[in-house]
């Protein structure tokens, strides 16, 4: 997805979201603040972890007021740490307190995502292995929440099912088996795109293998079968292991040499890290 059409989808992503927080007016504001007056309110980290959203955090602003105005003092995959100011939001204090909560929302989960991803991503280091990761993303979530794994130092699967083929247990099903799932996607599909495969077993692999599959993932096997079907497939395809992957289950995969691990947990199980907005006074 190019820069043009990422910032289109996030600005349409981000009204709904504003609209979905002020359906006709903010109404605990405007019965405080009756007229526009120029303000500026601090953005804190409160915990340590890896920043990302910002440029998220900003729009949200500046789609309720061109004029406000944003300056950080960390960018995307810098490490922040608690009580460290990260910046400074200025402009009418009704748009500063509109806009709050929706903001922080974005940030504090983007940035809740690149930490998580940061801290698995350092259990490889020093392996070949690239972190993946995976669809289960929250609805209308996918453009900020993948972009947050890259941030963290993680690597992005395919964005959408458009994005590339990977037949699962659902349509090898389907299908009537591994090879004949793998023929049809080869024979529909234009030869650019790589075929991933979904196994289980072994003999699921050893199908994968001669069927020409281009990515084998080994999916919820024990530690002794991917070994195997590592040794099965013999450099003849790239390698993938998933399945309940987490940072604290990650360390029994490293040593396996596969090519990717893919974990669903980057976005389906970060916690947020704690960022508030404070100290907003007038000017």
């Amino acid at each position: 997805m190019n820069t043009i059409s990422m910032k289109l989808q996030a600005d349409e992503l981000i009204r709904l979201a504003l609209q979905e927080d002020i359906s006709s007016e903010d109404v605990t504001t405007n019965s405080v603040m009756k007229e526009a007056v120029e303000g500026e309110v601090q953005l804190i980290c409160k915990q340590d972890g890896i920043v990302a959203g910002l440029d998220v955090f900003k729009r949200v602003f500046e789609l309720l007021d061109e004029n406000t105005k944003t300056e950080f003092l960390c960018k995307d995959g810098d490490a922040v740490k608690k009580g460290q100011l990260m910046g400074t939001v200025t402009g009418d204090i009704r748009v500063l307190l509109s806009g709050e909560r929706v903001a922080l929302n974005y940030l504090q989960r983007m940035s809740g995502i690149a930490t998580y991803t940061h801290t698995v991503s350092a259990l490889l280091k020093g392996t070949k292995t690239k972190l993946l990761d995976t669809r289960k993303t929250t609805p209308n979530m996918r453009i900020f929440e993948k972009y947050a794994v890259r941030a963290g130092g993680g690597f992005n699967h395919r964005y959408n099912l458009s994005d590339g083929v990977l037949l699962k247990d659902n349509h090898i099903g389907a299908a009537g088996s591994v090879a004949k799932a793998v023929q049809m996607a080869k024979e529909y599909a234009p030869f650019v795109r790589k075929i991933e495969v979904e196994v289980e077993n072994l003999d699921m692999v050893k199908e994968a293998v001669e069927a020409g599959a281009d990515i084998i993932m080994l999916d919820n096997m024990s530690v002794e079968e991917m070994k195997e079907a590592i040794r099965i497939i013999d450099g003849r395809a790239q390698t993938e292991c998933s399945g309940n992957v987490t940072k604290e289950n990650i360390d029994h995969l490293t040593s396996l040499g596969v090519d990717y691990i893919s974990s669903g947990a980057l976005t389906h199980s970060a916690p947020v890290l704690d960022i508030s907005l404070k100290n907003l006074h007038a000017l």
